[in-house]
């Protein structure tokens, strides 16, 4: 029994692409987070510079001197302003009559705020970072009126900030692309010992004792696994040794007692004793020997050190011939004709012996063991003539590189469902169980192995309506197909 794997998409590309979403996550938040602690250290440098600036000029207004420009460090702007945004002091570059910042926006920063600011106030580009220290000037009549506001450029910061966001954006798909590739070649890696025990089992036939898993030289829980399996197939190989040479043995002793049995059957029939009970009996012993002989050809066919087949070339057509013969008195009409891929001409058909194979074209040979084929076409037309109404019809023909033999029959047929299940051994289908009918039950399964041995194929299917004359049974078709023999081109 075979069964179908639905193939969806591999271990490979899954393990693949849960690695690379794990890895796109964790490059996303990582890349999220180093942008915000630098926007924030960044931020917290140019407030800080701002700081110590306004700590400074804070000195100075207490002091009571206010120098004009103010002394800054850099291109920041300065600025000193009374409780009615007037401007008491300014930097070189600060405006000395407007304030930098809007009434909202002093008591914001008055209250700790960092603000930024945008530099068309003061006629540059980017923005500015701000902040305002209040502070005691002497000549202030209440505390707190006078504001020293510190602003920075920030364009310097903005560009690095940009162009860190930029790089995070180009460097975040090469870097999936990278780990990615990696990640594909190392799971490829690690999955390569997986597939080579999935080729080594699909591979193993059955028939050979030393197949086999391949065994990496790792230590790893492939290897293990591999190791574990091989002790299975092990187990089993022994199991199926055992049960081939029981039956093997259990055949080959019951040949002696059968023939033994044969042998006195037919000296009391042929001295009419016991009346017609040894011929009811010589029936059974008969089909008991066969079964015997058929269990002990099918044990010697699965050992692996089988002895080879005896292989020369064999003419179909002689050989259908001979086969035919020796169903002369069956209770069927059993025919044979064979052709060379193209109809036998009429004066070859009217001077051909009937039930004979023509011998026009090319001859249609195999190389084979002759027995081997002898007994496939035997079990098949012993099979058809036992569910034929009327006939059995042999044939043989010629296909690119192989020999078509046919055997039909206008019986009831196999239904296309148990037409696999029939090769089984001791299969019976539901119509066919009756053993008085004759048959073991092993005549299919002898076929298929004969037929693989000698590298061919055998299929049914069913021989059409017109197979009986009733026209009710659709019958059965066996094909059998055979590597052909190229034939000598004769010497001119």
């Amino acid at each position: 029994m075979t069964s179908t794997v639905r193939r969806g998409v591999s271990l490979r590309w899954r393990l693949l692409l849960i690695s690379v979403a794990c890895v796109a996550v964790a490059l996303a938040i990582g890349s999220l987070a180093l942008y915000a602690v630098l926007n924030v250290a960044g931020q917290r440098a140019l407030d800080d510079r701002a700081s110590n600036t306004a700590n400074d000029v804070a000195v100075l207004v207490r002091g009571g001197s206010i120098p004009d420009p103010l002394p800054v460090s850099g291109a920041q702007l300065v600025q000193v302003v009374d409780g009615q945004d007037r401007v008491l002091g300014a930097s070189a570059s600060a405006d000395r009559l407007t304030s930098l910042l809007r009434p909202d926006e002093l008591a914001q920063a008055r209250n700790g705020s960092h603000l930024t600011v945008p530099g068309q106030r003061v006629g540059s580009t980017g923005h500015l970072r701000v902040v305002a220290l209040p502070v005691t000037a002497p000549s202030d009549r209440t505390p707190d009126q006078s504001t020293v506001i510190v602003a920075v450029q920030a364009a310097d910061y903005e560009r690095a900030q940009a162009v860190l966001g930029g790089t995070l954006l180009l460097t975040y798909p090469v870097l999936l692309a990278a780990l990615g590739i990696i990640s594909w070649w190392v799971i490829g890696r690690t999955l390569r010992p997986v597939e080579e025990l999935r080729a080594g089992a699909e591979s193993i036939s059955g028939e050979g004792r030393d197949e086999r898993l391949p065994v990496g030289a790792s230590t790893d829980e492939i290897a293990a696994l591999a190791v574990t399996l091989n002790r299975m197939l092990d187990r089993l190989s022994a199991a199926r040794e055992r049960q081939r040479d029981f039956v093997a043995d259990a055949a080959h002793e019951l040949r002696s007692p059968l023939a033994s049995m044969r042998t006195q059957l037919e000296v009391a029939q042929h001295l009419g004793e016991a009346g017609d009970l040894p011929e009811d009996l010589l029936a059974d012993v008969s089909r008991l020997s066969g079964l015997v002989e058929d269990l002990l050809l099918l044990a010697r066919l699965e050992r692996p050190t089988a002895a080879p087949a005896r292989l020369w070339p064999v003419d179909v057509r002689e050989l259908l011939d001979e086969v035919v013969g020796r169903y002369a008195g069956a209770r069927v009409r059993v025919a044979v004709s064979c052709r060379e891929g193209f109809d036998e001409p009429a004066g070859d058909r009217a001077g051909r012996a009937p039930g004979t194979a023509w011998r026009g074209g090319e001859p249609l040979t195999v190389t084979a063991d002759p027995e081997h084929l002898r007994r496939v076409l035997t079990n098949l037309v012993d099979n058809a003539v036992r569910h034929a109404d009327s006939q059995v019809s042999l044939a043989c023909g010629a296909e690119p590189g192989r020999v078509l033999l046919i055997v039909s029959d206008d019986g009831p047929g196999i239904p296309p469902a148990q037409r696999e299940r029939v090769f089984e051994r001791f299969a019976r289908l539901d119509d066919a169980r009756d053993r008085d009918a004759g048959g073991s039950g092993l005549g299919l399964a002898i076929v298929r192995e004969l037929v693989a041995r000698l590298g061919g194929t055998v299929t049914l299917a069913d021989a059409g309506s017109a197979a009986s004359p009733r026209g009710d049974h659709p019958g059965l078709r066996v094909e059998v197909r055979l590597p052909r023999t190229p034939h000598p081109a004769p010497h001119g």
